[in-house]
């Protein structure tokens, strides 16, 4: 059986017209050659596999050609073109530079530079890895590297050029080699099959192109390795299969999933994808790029994006047209959120399940939401128990109010009455009951109003209603204009009259509800006057100015006119509220003995 070559060696370019992808420069190479504008040093850099190596023989072939073509390419049959084809020629000289890295490997290279080539004009010293140089044998080369003698030209190729010295980069001439494209492997791949006799599909190339990440070499060891595994067919699913590469068809089925809002089918392919051995951040990545080829699908002049086959791009066009573009914008924000999350997340399949889920929803109309959050928005509670309580004192006043013959007319045909126009007062000297709800007589525990009536909800609550009801008064305009017959009064109606007042201030007086917040108005003996301790003469200043706003408030809020607020500073003897975790902690400690001792018997600290 005849020695077996790889595809990577055995279609190595010899010349510049074969070279894949790298156009620019091998013209800029054979223009220099053609010209005789020769530098004494060139940096060949970029990713593995793309071509450099490459380049530099065929360069050190062609400017060492006795009787180079027009064109700037080598003639291939002089006898320095023979010699370097058969692999015995004295006039290039490759160093390993990750293997020799040392000053004496350098010192070597310096004797052998001195002696002039036999064979051609140039002797070439091409140093692969050229960063992996140690930093005193880049200092051994500075000098020769700058002034080397005419017939000595240097080619420097590196993955890394960040890593090499600046007084390097400064003495060379810097080419830097691209990754090359998707076409450009499948084309040199198409073209490797035929002579190779190999039967490939174009899906096939296109999942070993997309593999190879840039790389020629890598996508020839692909094929290489498929090809072994196919037997002379290269096909698309056997190619996925030796790869274990995910198919495109599971992201076509999944939108087609997420477009009819099927949660359980998504659910179940994600499973599937699972149990091949498919990583879930594999998996959203693929995801987030095919919610991109299908936006770029919908126009004509960006379908030329997508580096796939024209029958995988006739699937994105086919089903671009059954996405919106908010839709698509959408699932791509969902997707890259769900990958930027994934490492964090302990429970990574619970964060891809709901990525899907949510991605499900998009498709369904809910308005201007359209799946980001649903246009229905819950009402608090506290709004509901007081239009509920509204209500109950409407009906209440209605029932209580007496009829007279005046009001009590009936309508006729002449005298048609309709809901928009009240029926007159009874009395010129009765006045007009304002608008303000009163909740219904609620009975929560001194610990939940303050745990709950406290909190930031109550507020956001509160905001909410009246942004929604531009006809509800603010409480500085409130003034009380009925007698009440006094209504009596207890801590927690105070207590709640007192949050709702709070909340109900407007913006440019948030820190003083704030304040009011962290406050507990406490009723006296005589069941009319409650104190306000303020925490310090500020607070107890800002209190004094809008008393009257606040006792007019809660006159009218709990129906007694008696009530009146007085203030006073904190004083040591004071027990203040447990506002944190700890000072909650402590109080219950002084008010338990139980609780104290169980503390100090298992050692009991707050998480």
């Amino acid at each position: 059986m005849e020695n077996y070559i790889v595809s990577a060696r055995k279609y190595r370019p010899m010349t510049f017209d074969t070279v894949v992808g790298q156009g620019a420069l091998t013209t800029t190479l054979k223009n220099a050659i053609r010209s005789g504008r020769l530098a004494h040093a060139y940096l060949f850099c970029g990713p593995r596999g793309v071509g450099k190596t490459t380049c530099a023989r065929i360069f050190a072939k062609t400017i060492n050609c006795l009787n180079p073509r027009e064109d700037g390419e080598a003639c291939g049959e002089c006898e320095s073109c023979v010699a370097f084809n058969e692999g015995r020629s004295y006039n290039i000289h490759e160093l390993d530079a990750a293997s020799n890295n040392s000053v004496e490997d350098i010192r070597q290279l310096i004797e052998q530079v001195r002696i002039p080539p036999q064979i051609g004009k140039y002797k070439v010293f091409i140093i692969d890895e050229v960063h992996m140089l140690s930093q005193a044998a880049f200092n051994a080369f500075l000098k020769t590297l700058e002034e080397p003698p005419h017939h000595a030209i240097f080619i420097l190729a590196t993955t890394e050029k960040h890593k090499l010295l600046p007084t390097i980069l400064s003495r060379c001439q810097i080419y830097d080699f691209n990754r090359m494209s998707v076409d450009n492997i499948m084309r040199h791949l198409k073209n490797v099959a035929e002579k190779e006799g190999i039967t490939a599909e174009d899906a096939a190339l296109n999942v070993i192109a997309q593999k190879a990440d840039g790389g020629m070499r890598d996508a020839l060891s692909i094929f290489d390795q498929v090809a072994s595994f196919c037997g002379g067919n290269i096909t698309y699913q056997q190619t996925i299969a030796n790869l274990n590469v995910l198919d495109y068809d599971y992201y076509f089925r999944l939108t087609d999933y997420f477009l009819e809002g099927k949660i359980t089918e998504c659910m179940l392919t994600l499973n599937e994808i699972l149990s091949k051995g498919f990583e879930g951040q594999h998996f959203i990545g693929g995801l987030s790029t095919h919610f991109r080829n299908l936006l770029v699908s919908r126009d004509a002049q960006t379908v030329g994006l997508i580096e796939a086959s024209e029958e995988v791009r006739n699937k994105y066009k086919e089903q671009a047209q059954k996405c919106k573009p908010q839709f698509l914008y959408r699932a791509m924000k969902l997707a890259n959120d769900c990958d930027l999350n994934y490492k964090q997340s302990q429970n990574k399949r619970l964060l891809v399940e709901l990525t899907l889920i949510e991605t499900a929803q998009l498709s369904s109309d809910d308005g201007a939401s359209s799946g980001l959050c649903p246009t229905k928005i819950l009402k608090p509670i506290f709004d509901q128990l007081r239009a509920a309580g509204s209500e109950s004192q409407a009906k209440s006043q209605v029932s209580a109010t007496p009829v007279t013959s005046q009001t009590a007319t009936k309508p006729t045909a002449t005298q048609p009455t309709t809901a928009a126009q009240p029926a007159a007062p009874a009395s010129s000297t009765t006045t007009v009951q304002p608008s303000v709800p009163t909740p219904p007589k609620v009975t929560p525990s001194i610990g939940g109003l303050r745990g709950g009536l406290r909190g930031f909800s109550l507020r956001k609550a509160s905001q909410q209603s009246q942004a929604n009801n531009q006809q509800k008064e603010s409480p500085q305009t409130v003034k009380p204009t009925q007698t009440f017959e006094n209504k009596p009064v207890d801590n927690v109606n105070l207590t709640v009259a007192w949050r709702e007042f709070a909340a109900k201030l407007p913006q440019e007086e948030t820190a003083m509800s704030h304040q009011m917040d962290n406050m507990e108005p406490m009723l006296q003996e005589d069941g009319t006057t409650f104190l306000v301790i303020a925490d310090n003469p500020s607070i107890q200043s800002a209190l004094s100015k809008i008393q009257p706003r606040v006792e007019a408030y809660l006159q009218q809020r709990l129906q007694n006119n008696a009530l009146h607020m007085t203030t006073r500073l904190r004083e040591v003897t004071d027990k203040r509220r447990a506002y944190s975790r700890v000072e909650q902690l402590n109080m219950m400690l002084e008010q338990s003995e139980a609780l104290r001792k169980l503390k100090e018997e298992f050692e009991l600290e707050l998480a």
